[in-house]
Order: structure tokens, then sequence, then C-alpha cells
């Protein structure tokens, strides 16, 4: 990859991701943006094949969760075959690999999740949902004890069947839309009712931490709102450390409410609603908190939850990594 003269864009520019439906509208919309901020930049998809991808039968918690769909994208980055990684934001583990940057998070869309087949309430006592997510599972457990689960994998036309097939299921709002599938969603589900996967709705574009020309470039379709409100939602989960195997969700907005479905509101203060649960649903933590730093408002925030809140008394809490430090207190917390 080459400059232009006089400092300008890089002529060409690599985009990795990965190869479903969905991962290729998002980087031909990465593509768009690129070109937009400038025309003489071309962009060349690469496509690559994920531990994610190749493994549907299996449970992603099963397989490692966060980072089955970014690893080997994130590789194409380290081994020259790209410049730029496109990834789902909420599919990127809390920490970063040395080397690289996440350098940009472009416009946000909707982060809501979305029953497809039937609303929540139009569900019959015992129904299925279909859904892969521990994250949903456990909040519709708190929400609907009487609802059961099964397994939802592959790309979203799939899903979509799958999801008709036993009744009902639950999948991001931000991928119906983008793959004009949104008449599909028989519900938005309100943060308030299911709170989203950290970085649900965003884009997060990685490159090599020494590619200034890269960088440059990318900072040009960056979106400070988005960026802003996605570090706050990152450092939360980070905080929670790498033993964390709960179902976690967090969403940062501004303060005041504004900037709820495209990121955390200026440079003022930010919103942040987080939830740790058990994984049966009987026990949901959630709390917010207000402030305008966003490493510091997600990590106080994981501290609340776990210590204060009594997250650490949840059963299958694995204290690996740092984790938020003070001592855990009695009692496992309750609902909210």
């Amino acid at each position: 990859m080459s400059a232009t003269a006089g400092g300008r864009a890089p002529h060409r520019v690599r985009l990795a991701t990965r190869g479903s439906p969905l991962a290729r509208w998002q980087a031909d919309r990465v593509a768009s943006l690129l070109a937009a901020a400038d025309p003489a930049t071309r962009c060349e998809v690469v496509v690559v094949q994920t531990t994610g991808d190749q493994r549907l039968d299996v449970p992603l918690h099963r397989i490692g969760g966060q980072g089955v769909f970014v690893k080997e994208v994130q590789g194409a980055l380290a081994d020259g075959r790209a410049d730029v990684a496109v990834h789902s934001a909420k599919d990127l583990p809390a920490s970063t690999p040395d080397g690289l940057v996440l350098a940009c998070v472009p416009e946000r869309a909707d982060p809501r999740d979305a029953m497809v087949g039937s609303t929540l309430a139009g569900l019959a006592t015992g129904a299925m949902v279909a859904t892969g997510s521990v994250r949903r599972r456990a909040q519709l457990a708190w929400l609907r004890p009487d609802i059961t689960f099964c397994e939802l994998r592959g790309n979203m036309a799939r899903r979509i069947e799958l999801a008709l097939e036993v009744g009902a299921g639950v999948v991001a709002f931000a991928a119906l839309v983008r793959l004009g599938l949104e008449a599909r969603a028989a519900e938005v589900l309100d943060t308030d009712v299911l709170l989203p996967q950290v970085g649900q709705g965003a884009l997060a574009l990685e490159c090599r931490a020494d590619d200034d020309a890269v960088r440059a470039l990318l900072a040009g379709i960056d979106d400070p709102l988005a960026h802003r409100a996605v570090r706050a939602e990152r450092a939360f989960l980070e905080a929670l450390g790498g033993g964390c195997t709960l179902p976690v969700g967090a969403l940062a907005t501004g303060a005041g409410g504004s900037g709820a479905r495209g990121g955390a509101g200026g440079a003022g203060e930010i919103r942040l609603d987080a939830m740790i649960a058990g994984r049966d649903g009987h026990v949901l933590l959630r709390r917010r908190a207000v402030g305008t730093d966003p490493l510091a408002l997600g990590r106080e925030l994981a501290r609340t939850l776990v210590d204060e809140a009594g997250g650490r008394a949840l059963a299958d809490w694995l204290p690996e990594g740092p984790g938020p430090s003070a001592p855990a207190p009695a009692g496992p917390g309750g609902r909210r």
C-alpha cells in the first residue's frame, strides 16, 4: 500500500472481514465511507474464514465466546494481508492484541435486540425461543421464567428460518436493518427490557498501531460520539476480567438520554447502563452510572456490580485475570 503525493490518503486499502452477507455489507459500508472521505481511496475486500464460521454446530460460549469471529481477521492484519480489520464491535474481546489499535468506530446503528416470530408478550407459556446468546437468555429468563431456549447459529437468513421453526428468536435489530430485513422484526425490545451486548450496533475498525497513514485515513470516518460510547462499554467489560463467564450487557448514551441509538453525547457526561446475571436468569444485577471519562466510568461500574451489588457471589463467577479488586460482599443480590 502506498500513499499518494502530498500526504493524502492511501490509494488502496485492504479490508479484512468475515464472509457472511452481514460482514460483507459492513465491509462495503466502510469502503463507501472511506471513498466519500477521499475519492482517491480504493478498497479491496479480503475475506477471512473464522473459527466461529467454521463451527456452526457448537454453542459460541463453548468454543470461546467473544473472539471466535475476530482472531483470524486480526491475523490478516498481523501478517500483512490486510490494512484494516472490519468487525462488529460486539464480537471483539475487551483487550486489543499487541501491535493493533482500535482506530475507528463509524456511525452506530440501533443497538437494540429484536424478536422474530413473536413479540415477547405474545409468547405462550412454556414457549421456546431461539438464541445462542447467554446474555439474551439470562435477561429473557429473568422476565419470563416460563420460557425455554434452543441454540441459534448461522447467517441471518438461517437464523430467521430457525426462529420461525420453533416459534420465536432474538437477533440484533441492526443486523436486520443492514440486510433489509427489518420487516421481520415482530418487536424491537427497549433497552430497559433487554440490555444490549457491549458494542452492539457499532462497527469497530482495527489497524496496525504503527500504520500512521491508515490511522489518519480512518480518523476521517470516525464518529466521536459512537467511539466514546463503545470505549465506556468496553472498559466495563475489560474491568470484569478474563474469567468473567457471566451474561453481560452494557450501553452508553448521553447523560440526558440523547444518543440512545447513536452513541454517548459529545464530550459531556455519559450515562452507562450495565448488567451481569447468573446463566439461569434467577439473579440479574443492573446498575447505572454517569461520568465524563469513558474508561473510568466503565471500570467503576464494573466494580460496583461485582463488589457492591453482589456479582462476585454468582455461582459461575470464575475469577481469573485482574477483575475488580475490592473484597466480595455477603449475599447474592437479587431482582431490581
